[in-house]
């Protein structure tokens, strides 16, 4: 473009055509009114042609032609570049408010694993395919979900091996080890993330593991035979299987679906207690254990990479000697790490953010669908927003296995511990979370609560079919029998197995149905939640019957299905991460 060129109005600098009023000192808008008066503001036809003349090479004399005598030509104004203030409406000058440190760092994590999505927000592009190139990847086989959903509840499995690989890890116990699952965790996320649990699994509970279909080095598909009977940590690393077994060995188990696998071994704890600067843990009693090589007096201490390996292997010197002693040491430790990352001290530090990012890429294995930094960024954020009183560490209910004369192993205590993973399953909080409810919601929970109230007909007046939903086989008999011969439902009915599963057990009625609704409600122990108001339907007599459908929360006939899940067994042994405690 030439230096004439220059003084059309589509060249100007939109920037150039605010001006400084010195009579109210604010700046405005002066539009040019036609391209041969474009000069004003900014003089940007004199001297700004100039410059353009210079950047092409061009002498500066060549841009110094006098105005037109018949026009006044008004003094030079000084441009601010910056203004201090922009004025209102003018585009891309105002700088953005600034957003707070804990909103730009991700907040929290729920595991060991998790810790390493913290400090990728910050990153720039190049330094995020560094944390890439870090992260080491294996297939799932088919085993989990394909990845947790941002509008779903999330389960990840954190498992820590006990795979003796990298320097000074050398005198820790089997250095052949294949790498077991000695320590794992199914962590559980709400759907609405107020909660979140992990449940922790002894390594040697007694399991059936299933035939695991396995990636090879090659590319090619092994079926790993499955083994009944055995511990569960040989579903990792014995006859070759990889951590997708140990997801369907916890699918058996619980079953829940994981969606994501995370594994580390000895190295993570070391490399990310240290990335953090140091945990604090606290002791009810010196120990100097040789096997662990913890040695601490009684007291609070903050311990990092070496001295945090040997707090979370140590067992004989805490509780009862055994695996779950320490699993409550892990999961105070686990507790204390989550508060330590959650803390301004973390958040608010690069330095540790980006040690943090480094120690965690390299010590993760992941899932192949959480390969991406991008991808554990987004899970980091879903984690983010629990609050640590909110988070509870539960253990699978366990016993000592009645098989053996010295006590090696455990089995599951299996109510109790069926409660704890329908609790899961469902989605139900293992700590109260109060919520602010909106005045919509308190009303829907009135209306909710107010199908209880009422007239309740006489159970002989009632008439309901019977449903199963997902409850084990021959429930809906069961719970027939039970109706008819024990609460006196003498017009009930098998109607066999319903279209669908569900999660939860429910009572359909019509409005005219309504006393007798409340009456069954009563009977079964179902929450005004439970009930349907809808439609009835005509039984085989052509009568008008309501429908009771058995789902997977079903207990057993005469179990008050309300009650049953209301909240936790004592035997889960529950503690949540806001809580200081002391290994005894």
């Amino acid at each position: 473009m030439d230096a004439q060129g220059r003084g059309r109005v589509e060249d100007i600098d939109p920037a150039d055509q605010w001006v400084l009023n010195p009579e109210t000192g604010e700046y405005e808008l002066r539009l040019a009114p036609s391209a041969p008066q474009s000069r004003v503001p900014g003089q940007r036809g004199a001297a700004g042609t100039g410059r353009a003349s210079r950047r092409r090479g061009a002498p500066a004399s060549a841009s110094t032609s006098a105005p037109a005598p018949e026009r006044e030509v008004p003094p030079p104004r000084r441009r601010r570049t910056a203004p201090e203030e922009p004025p209102p409406g003018r585009r891309g000058r105002r700088r953005p408010a600034k957003k707070s440190k804990g909103k730009k760092i991700l907040l929290w994590t729920g595991g060991t694993m998790a810790l390493v999505v913290l400090a990728a927000g910050t990153a720039g592009y190049l330094y995020l395919q560094h944390l890439n190139d870090n992260i080491e990847s294996l297939p799932d086989d088919g085993a989990g979900t394909g990845g947790f959903q941002k509008d779903q509840a999330i389960n990840i499995l954190l498992i820590g091996t006990d795979k003796r690989t990298g320097s000074g890890n050398e005198g820790y116990g089997d250095n052949g080890s294949a790498g077991h699952a000695d320590t794992t965790i199914l962590l559980h996320v709400s759907k609405d993330r107020s909660n979140a649990t992990a449940l922790s699994i002894p390594r040697d509970l007694i399991v059936d593991i299933p035939d695991c279909p396995t990636t090879q080095e090659d590319g090619s598909t092994k079926v790993i035979p499955g083994s009944t009977g055995v511990r569960f940590n040989q579903s990792l690393g014995q006859s070759g299987r990889t951590p997708s077994c140990t997801m369907r060995t916890v699918t058996e188990l619980t079953g829940v679906r994981p969606d994501n696998f995370m594994v580390a071994d000895f190295n993570a704890v070391k490399t990310l207690t240290s990335a953090v600067g140091g945990v604090e843990v606290c002791l009810a009693k010196d120990i100097n254990d040789p096997d662990s090589h913890l040695n601490l007096p009684a007291g609070k201490h903050t311990i990092e990479g070496e001295d945090a390996l040997a707090f979370v292997r140590t067992r004989h010197s805490v509780g009862f000697g055994g695996d779950l002693s320490r699993i409550e040491i892990q999961q105070q430790f686990l507790s204390s790490l989550m508060r330590k990352l959650k803390s301004n001290d973390t958040l608010t530090s690069p330095s540790k953010m980006v040690k943090l990012a480094e120690a965690g890429t390299k010590a993760l294995t992941v899932d192949s669908t959480l390969d991406d930094i991008g991808k554990l960024k987004d899970l980091g954020l879903e984690l983010g927003k629990l609050n640590t009183k909110n988070l509870s560490f539960v253990t699978v209910p366990v016993r000592d296995n009645p098989a053996e004369k010295v006590k090696a192993t455990v089995v599951l205590q299996e109510e109790p511990a069926r409660q704890v993973f329908d609790m899961i399953k469902e989605d139900v909080s293992f700590t109260e979370v109060k919520k602010k409810e909106s005045e919509k919601e308190k009303k829907e929970k009135a209306a909710v609560a107010a199908r209880l109230e009422g007239e309740k007909s006489d159970p002989s007046e009632v008439r309901v079919r019977v449903l199963n939903g997902g409850a084990p086989d021959g429930s809906a008999q069961r719970e027939l029998l039970y109706l008819q011969n024990e609460a006196g439902v003498t017009k009930s009915e098998n109607a066999g197995d319903a279209d669908a599963e569900v999660a939860r057990t429910t009572l359909e009625y019509a409005p005219d149905q309504a006393d007798q609704a409340r009456a069954l409600a009563e009977i079964l122990g179902l929450s005004g939640a439970a009930m349907k108001p809808g439609e009835s339907v005509t039984n085989a007599q052509g009568l008008p019957t309501m429908t009771l459908t058995l789902g997977k929360d079903f207990k057993g006939p005469g179990v008050k299905l309300d009650a049953a899940s209301a909240e936790a067994p004592e035997e889960a042994r529950k503690s949540t991460a806001d809580k200081v405690e002391c290994a005894k």
